[in-house]
């Protein structure tokens, strides 16, 4: 009879799987379990679905895929017979009652046990109930090396089914939780009262493990912790970066308690927001497999943004600025994108649109006869600079970075095959005034894994000055649009919070104004559904968590 032990070593592999490299994603698994026996760990807790990558989406759906998640489990399986740590890893399962959102426990040269997620998301960014079957009834604890685990998954913690207390009232000791939780911000915060809740049902501390990195809009942030039964923060790990921690467990009484793990500080708002995005780009860059990057540099605020957040997530050699100017770029502009450009340490070319806008003009000049000057001569020089910068990515298999904040794309500010043009987009989810607030933190902190200088990187003058288009004579942005203090407020009223028009106007807004932003919102909706990616940094961003109709005659008007 095994005696059940007083001290039990979990090592937490806060790592960053790709979603469909099996192979890559279980070399990582197998050098964290490595590293962690070195620590002298029991058990290696990795996050959710991590052989496959998350989240994998329709790929599931693909019976080879799945094969080939399976076959990785086995073999990583067979290695525990080693008597090194025991494994609690994420993988898809395919079983005759359908394809399950599963942890597995390797130990001794098997899989000892499987769990499925019974509480499948299906709001926001999430959509497992289209491909994933639930769990068909509640799901016990595994008895690991003498300690009854309690093994819920992401979302299982998060609802009101009651599954930390049913495992509670069936014996588990412990709560494990491998988790795919995208960040936004002040999701951190959010996270411990989740799982605080579930403290105080259950009466049981809970180790919380999440998935860092970059796929496609989402960016997961790590920062996995674990809460004491007495509903204390036992320990925290860093955000935005891999690592694998051992922490250590005792058994005190009848319950447990780590008394060994990091208390990492956490960043603030503006750190958090700037590192997800170049976190974002960087595996967006990276895992899709491009070398370098181009964006055009106009001498604004939102490409000065990207052009730091490039720098920082690839390096100066992997980044190269292109100014492109035309006959209404003021001079402060051509100073300001090359100061920039010096600050960061990349390339810089400068490429005038005369040429091509001009020749476009003398094209339509017999359609447009009789016509004004207006828009459409404006978007022009957009497109030829949108049609230069995919030149270049094609030539040098550069992908382009576009450069279009939040506030713009919700109310259509930006130009179809112009200035849309490009790959991914790191501030999209971010609006205008977030980008003000990002820019002056870069100039004064250089964050973790930067690769871009210190000091201030976005000229001053970039940032004070008013920012305009140049598109037209001493054109402005608050020629078209309000203030950008009052339409960021607006709009995160609109898109954020869905409040109605009249609790819009209760907080002092222009009746007039806010139905006027109401109706720029909704007909832009087809030009963002042809807007490159980019990465979530609010609560609802535009893909994923936003899903409007293009066709929509609604109007708040009550």
């Amino acid at each position: 009879m095994n005696v059940a032990p007083d001290t039990l070593r979990i090592a937490v592999a806060q790592l960053n799987p790709t979603v469909g490299d099996i192979n890559g994603n279980l070399a990582k698994a197998r050098e964290a379990r490595a590293d962690a026996a070195r620590q002298g760990a029991d058990l290696v807790l990795f996050t959710e679905l991590f052989i496959a990558g998350y989240p994998p989406e329709d790929l599931v759906l693909k019976p080879a895929f799945v094969a080939a998640c399976e076959k990785a489990v086995d073999a990583f399986a067979q290695e525990t017979a080693d008597g090194g740590p025991g494994v609690a890893i994420g993988t898809p399962l395919s079983r005759p009652s359908g394809i399950h959102n599963a942890i597995v426990l390797l130990d001794g040269g098997k899989m000892i046990a499987e769990r499925y997620k019974i509480d499948l998301p299906n709001y926001g960014e999430f959509d497992e109930k289209r491909v994933f079957k639930p769990g068909a009834s509640m799901p016990g604890p595994v008895n690991f090396r003498g300690v009854r685990l309690g093994i819920p998954i992401c979302e299982d913690i998060w609802g009101d089914l009651g599954v930390c207390e049913t495992l509670a009232e069936s014996g588990a000791e412990i709560l494990l939780v491998p988790n795919g939780s995208p960040y936004y911000r002040g999701k951190l915060e959010v996270r411990h009262q989740v799982a605080i809740r579930q403290v105080i049902e259950s009466g049981l501390p809970l180790l919380y493990a999440n998935m860092v990195g970059g796929q496609d809009e989402l960016v997961f942030d790590g920062a996995s912790f674990a809460i004491s039964a007495q509903k204390r923060l036992a320990f925290q790990m860093s955000q935005f970066e891999e690592t694998v921690v051992v922490t250590t467990w005792r058994r005190e009484g009848d319950g447990w308690s780590c008394d060994e793990g990091p208390m990492s500080v956490i960043p603030d708002k503006e750190e958090a927001d700037y590192r997800a995005c170049m976190l974002g780009l960087r595996d967006y860059v990276n895992k899709n497999g491009f070398k370098n990057v181009v964006l055009g540099l106009s001498g604004g605020i939102d490409s000065a943004l990207c052009a730091a957040l490039a720098v920082d997530a690839l390096g100066e050699e992997r980044v190269r600025a292109v100014m492109m100017p035309y006959r209404y770029t003021s001079q402060a502009s051509l100073k300001d994108a090359e100061d920039c450009a010096r600050a960061l340490g990349c390339r810089y070319d400068i490429v005038p649109i005369a040429p091509p806008v001009e020749g476009f003009t003398e094209a339509l000049a017999r359609l447009f006869d009789g016509t004004g000057a207006g828009v459409t001569e404006e978007n022009l020089q957009s497109r030829a600079r949108g049609t230069l910068l995919m030149a270049i990515s094609n030539k040098f298999g550069s992908m382009v970075v576009t450069t279009g904040n939040k506030s713009e794309m919700s109310v259509g500010y930006a130009t179809l095959y112009g200035d849309m043009n490009g790959g991914f987009n790191p501030i999209k989810d971010l609006y205008k005034m977030q980008v003000y607030a990002l820019a002056r933190w870069r100039n004064a902190h250089v964050p973790p894994t930067a690769l871009g200088p210190s000091g201030e990187v976005i000229p001053v003058s970039i940032i004070e000055k008013v920012p305009s288009a140049e598109l037209r004579e001493n054109q402005t942005d608050q020629d078209s649009l309000p203030p950008y203090p009052v339409l960021d407020d607006i709009l995160e009223c609109l898109v954020e919070n869905e409040m109605a028009v009249d609790e819009i106007v209760a907080r002092g807004h222009d009746r007039e104004l806010v139905h006027r932003v109401e109706h720029m919102l909704y007909v832009a909706e087809y030009k963002r559904r042809q807007a490159a990616p980019g990465v979530k940094i609010t609560r609802k961003n535009f893909g994923r968590d936003r899903r409007y109709p293009i066709t929509n005659r609604f109007r708040d008007r009550s």
